[in-house]
C-alpha cells in the first residue's frame, strides 16, 4: 500500500487510555495516525512504542484551542493539505473522579469548544466523526436498570458532576447538529466503564486503583457499600466496537458500547486480591461524586455491527495486573 493509498486518521485523546490502543489497532490496519492529546491525562509511555513509526505522528495540541493541521511542519509527509484527513475519533476528555475539580472547566470546553474545533476540521476535509461519549449522557436511570440508546435520561445540569456530564451531552448535540446542518458523516458511541491497562492512577477510577491497593498492601477502597455494582468492559473490545462503529454508513444511530454483566463490586475487587495472592482488605468510602449505576443494552450494537465483548473479565485483570506490576515505578513514582 502507498503513502496516498492508506487513509489519514486523527484522533484526539490519542495517548490517552482508549486513545493509545485505538491508535494501535489503526496502525495496524495500515492508517497513518495523527495523535492529538495535551497530556492532561494521558501520557507520552502509552504511544512510546509508536513515536518511531513514519506512519505515526504526535501533535501536543489543546483541542479548545483552534489548529491548523496544514501548518504543523512534522505532518508535511502526510500531505494533509493535499491529502485531508479521512477519519476522525473524538475521545479528548478528562475521566477524572479523585481530581474531578481540576477538570471542570476543560471538561466543559472540550465539550464545546473543543468538539466544534474537531468538526469544523471535519467539515474541511469532509472527514467522517466519530464521537467518543460516555453513559454519563443518561443520567439516572429508570426503574429497569438498564440504559437504552433512546432513554431520554434524568441529569442535573447543575449537580456536582455536571461540568463532564454536560459536556458529553452537549458534545453530542453538536456532533449530531453538524451532521444535520453540514451533511458530515458522524456516529456516536457511548462508552460504559472500560478497563486494561494504561489507565491513569490515583484518578479514582476502581480497577488500577484496586491493583496498586493491593501491591502496597493496602485497603481496596470501594466507592460505595458491599452491595455496589458496576459492568467493566476490556479495553480492546471497545476499540474494536468504535472501529466497527465507523466503518457504519452515514446515520448510524448512536450506541452503547460496554458489558451487560452487572457486577457487585466486592466480588471484583475479591478477584484482584486472589489473582495477586495478596492479603490486603477492602474497605468501603462514599462516592466521590454521584454518577449513574446502570448496565447497558447492547442490543443495537449485537445486531448493527456484530459486537459484543470477548475479553473474559479475568484475563482483562490479568493483563491490567500484569502491566502495572511491569511498570509500577514509572506509574507510581515509587520504589
Amino acid at each position: 500500500m502507498t503513502d496516498q493509498e492508506k487513509k489519514i486518521v486523527l484522533v484526539t485523546g490519542g495517548a490517552g487510555f482508549i486513545g493509545s490502543f485505538l491508535c494501535e489497532e489503526l496502525l495496524k490496519e495500515g492508517n497513518r495516525v495523527i495523535c492529538v492529546d495535551n497530556f492532561s491525562t494521558g501520557h507520552v509511555r502509552n504511544i512510546d512504542p509508536y513515536l518511531r513509526n513514519p506512519d505515526f505522528q504526535f501533535l501536543r495540541q489543546d483541542i479548545t484551542e483552534p489548529f491548523d493541521l496544514e501548518s504543523f511542519p512534522e505532518l508535511e509527509p502526510f500531505k494533509v493539505k493535499f491529502l485531508g484527513v479521512q477519519e476522525i475519533y473524538h475521545l479528548a476528555v478528562a475521566p477524572s473522579v479523585t481530581n474531578f475539580e481540576k477538570y471542570r472547566v476543560q471538561n466543559t470546553l472540550v465539550g464545546s469548544v473543543g468538539t466544534r474545533n474537531i468538526l469544523d476540521m471535519a467539515v474541511k476535509y469532509t472527514s467522517k466523526v466519530l464521537l467518543g461519549s460516555s453513559s454519563v449522557v443518561y443520567g439516572v436511570p429508570d426503574l429497569s436498570g438498564v440504559f437504552q440508546e433512546e432513554y431520554r435520561g434524568v441529569v442535573d445540569h447543575l449537580g456536582a458532576h455536571s461540568a463532564f456530564d454536560e459536556s458529553r451531552r452537549f458534545a453530542e448535540t453538536l456532533v449530531n447538529t453538524y451532521a444535520q446542518v453540514y451533511g458530515i458523516d458522524t456516529k456516536i458511541a457511548r462508552i460504559f466503564r472500560a478497563f486494561g491497562p494504561r489507565m491513569p492512577l490515583f484518578e479514582g477510577l476502581q480497577i488500577p486503583d484496586f491493583v496498586v491497593a493491593a501491591l502496597n498492601g493496602e485497603d481496596l477502597s470501594i466507592q460505595g457499600t458491599a452491595e455496589t455494582k458496576t459492568s467493566l468492559v476490556y479495553v480492546v473490545d471497545i476499540v474494536s466496537g468504535l472501529l466497527a462503529m465507523m466503518k457504519m454508513p452515514a446515520g448510524t444511530k448512536p450506541m452503547n458500547l460496554g458489558s451487560d454483566q452487572n457486577l457487585l463490586m466486592r466480588d471484583v475487587a475479591q478477584q484482584v486480591l486472589d489473582m495477586m495472592r495478596s492479603a490486603s482488605k477492602i474497605a468501603y468510602t462514599p462516592p466521590k461524586v454521584d454518577g449513574p449505576i446502570g448496565l447497558p443494552d447492547i442490543t443495537r450494537a449485537k445486531e448493527v455491527l456484530g459486537w459484543t465483548p470477548v475479553t473474559r473479565l479475568e484475563d482483562g485483570l490479568q493483563k491490567t495486573i500484569d502491566y502495572i506490576r511491569a511498570n509500577k515505578i514509572l506509574l507510581t513514582g515509587g520504589e
